[in-house]
Parts: C-alpha cells; sequence; structure tokens
C-alpha cells in the first residue's frame, strides 16, 4: 500500500513538472508587436462653425417722411444698380420744389434789375452784391427742395436680392424708418472662430503668400461646389473665448448661398515632418496621454505623450517621442511597468497601411 501512494505522488510530481514547464514556455514564446512613429509630412482637416455673410448687405431706410405710394418690385427679386424700389408721396416735396423755383426766378429779376441800375450809378454796388447773394440763396434753398423731393425715391444702390418688407403700401413712414435690406451675394464672406492654438499651428504651417484655400459644408452635410480662400483674420483675440476670427471668400454664381446661412469651414492644415503613431498605441490617465516604450534590454517604460492634432485613428505626437522609439502595438492590457517582453518589430509604414479598421 505504501508503495502505491509512493508510485502515485511520483506521478502527480511529474505532471506538475510538465505543466509548469509548457507553461513557461508558452511565456517564453509569447511575442509583442511594437512599432516606431512614422515622420512624413502630412494635412489635418479642421472643422469649424461659420456664418455665411454677403459681400454687401444694407439697410434700405425711408429719408423723408410720407406716406409709401407705390412698391416696385417683390420680395425675393433681384434688381439691377439704380433701380426703383419704393415711392413716397411726393406731393408735399414737389410743392417745396415750385415754390424755391418761383423764389429762385425773383431773385433773379431783382438781380437783373439792380445790376441795370448799378451800371448807370443809380444804386450802390453794395445793393447790387446783397441781390446776387440773395439769389444764390434761393438756388441753394431750390437745390435743398430737390434733395428732399429725389429722396421720396428709393432705388437699388447696387445689384442685389430684395429681403422681406417690414412696411405696406400706404403705411406713413417716419424718417429712418426701416423698408427692407439688399444683398448682393455674388460673393460671399464667410465668418469662422479659430482657437489660439490652431491658429499658431496655421500660421507656422502657412509660410508662403499663397491663398489658403477652404471648404464649405453646408447644412445638409453636402460640401458646397466652389473653393473659397482666406482672405483676412482679425486683428485682435477674443478674450472671453480664446478665438480669433477668420475671413473666407466665396464665389456664388449659382445663388445658393445667401444671407445668414450656416456651415462648416473644412480648413486644411498641412503638417511638415509630422511624427504620426496609431491611436491605440496609446491610453490614458487623468485626461493625460501615455505610450510603452520597449528600451533596449526589452523592458516596458510608460512615456507621457503630447499630442498635437488628431487624425482618423492616428494622432500626431508633438512632445514625448523620438523617431527611432519602439512602442509597444497591441497587447497594452497585459504588460505592467519595467516588465520584460519578447517582441516582433512591424515597420511603421506597414502599420499605418493597415489602419483602416477601429483603433482597439
Amino acid at each position: 500500500m505504501k508503495q502505491i501512494f509512493m508510485y502515485f505522488g511520483l506521478c502527480l510530481c511529474i505532471a506538475f513538472t510538465g505543466c509548469g514547464s509548457k507553461k513557461e514556455k508558452e511565456e517564453h514564446e509569447t511575442k509583442f508587436l511594437v512599432t516606431s512613429p512614422l515622420k512624413q509630412d502630412t494635412t489635418l482637416t479642421e472643422t469649424f462653425v461659420s456664418q455665411v455673410h454677403s459681400n454687401s448687405h444694407i439697410e434700405l431706410r425711408a429719408q423723408e417722411r410720407g406716406y409709401l405710394q407705390k412698391i416696385y418690385v417683390d420680395e425675393g427679386q433681384l434688381v439691377k444698380k439704380g433701380q426703383l424700389l419704393f415711392q413716397i408721396m411726393p406731393n408735399l416735396y414737389e410743392a417745396e420744389m415750385k415754390k424755391a423755383q418761383a423764389e429762385v426766378n425773383f431773385a433773379n429779376i431783382e438781380y437783373q434789375n439792380t445790376a441795370s441800375l448799378a451800371s448807370r450809378n443809380v444804386v450802390a454796388k453794395t445793393e447790387q452784391a446783397m441781390a446776387k447773394a440773395k439769389l444764390e440763396k434761393a438756388k441753394a434753398e431750390l437745390a435743398l427742395a430737390n434733395v428732399h423731393l429725389q429722396f421720396t425715391e428709393i432705388r437699388a444702390p447696387f445689384d442685389g436680392l430684395i429681403d422681406r418688407f417690414h412696411v405696406r403700401l400706404g403705411s406713413l413712414l417716419e424718417e429712418g424708418e426701416l423698408l427692407t435690406n439688399l444683398s448682393d451675394n455674388r460673393k460671399m464672406w464667410v465668418y469662422y472662430n479659430v482657437p489660439e492654438a490652431q491658429y499658431l499651428d496655421y500660421k507656422n504651417s502657412i509660410k508662403t503668400n499663397d491663398p489658403v484655400k477652404v471648404k464649405l459644408q453646408l447644412a445638409n452635410n453636402q460640401t458646397f461646389p466652389y473653393t473659397g480662400v482666406v482672405e483676412t483674420i482679425e486683428g485682435d483675440f477674443n478674450n472671453e473665448t480664446g478665438n480669433i476670427a477668420f475671413r473666407a471668400t466665396f464665389p456664388n454664381p449659382d445663388g445658393l448661398l445667401r444671407h445668414g446661412e450656416t456651415g462648416n469651414i473644412l480648413m486644411t492644415i498641412p503638417f511638415k515632418n509630422a511624427m504620426l503613431i496609431p491611436q491605440k498605441t496609446t491610453y490614458e490617465v487623468l485626461d493625460k496621454k501615455y505610450v510603452y516604450v520597449v528600451d533596449k534590454a526589452g523592458k516596458i517604460k510608460s512615456r507621457e505623450i503630447t499630442v498635437a492634432a488628431e487624425l482618423p485613428h492616428i494622432y500626431v505626437v508633438q512632445h514625448g517621442l523620438a523617431e527611432d522609439d519602439k512602442i509597444l502595438l497591441e497587447g497594452l492590457r497585459q504588460v505592467r511597468e519595467n516588465e520584460k517582453i519578447h517582441y516582433q518589430f512591424v515597420k511603421p509604414e506597414k502599420v499605418m497601411s493597415q489602419l483602416n479598421l477601429y483603433a482597439e
């Protein structure tokens, strides 16, 4: 009986020893995939909420008080420069103009008579000068009356699109009352706000005087068919938001864009010699990003990185990595700090070409 127990114990010992050896062998053969950052030129498309404005968008207001006698156009109508739009009842101003014309005629006759008498030394030269001054004053009053009469006609100052009416036919208008708006939509100005960090990236990446081209994504997620050009940047940052306003100009030959529309500007920012890594090689601790770097001895070391920009499945690294560093590609949850691993190196070009799946 004692021999049987000894034999059974020996078998168990051999079995456990065999299992342990097999497990150690499996751990020894486990290899992790590692890669290196890829350094190359790339571009980043940033999206900014934008507001569309007409190149010229003005208010048309009544310049004189009176009843709105005629409306010659309709809301939404395209009009030409100089086209008559509204007519304010001109009767009062026509009467004032006739009165001013009569004053001019009377002053002219008086001046002619005084000049004739002065030429024969019947009256002094000063009386002739006073008569002439009276005539000039009458002419000035006539010119002013003519201006007031012209103000009863509201004409388009440029080609454009009429907005909705704020008054109706027969309304009693006060001086300065808003009639409608007029928009020149042949060129559109699109404004969007850029945060300070992205503004600096933009300025650092744009080293030439070539115009920067942008795209406009409309509210229906369709891309506007014409390309815009960034023409100006506002002079000051908004201290409350930390943003600065950009303005891009878009041609609008089809009239699709209207004043007040919204959309998204798609601005491409180039990065020279950018250091790229797959997003799945990183992990976060308290809003900070880290990667596992494999040192020369094959040991795992965590390292904090700073991300400059984010692309689909890729990070552009600003600080924290060198081009020859080896970073853990997969199995981040299976390793520990300072653990020695066996690994297989995969070229970064091959890794980047296979990033068509979502990062793990």
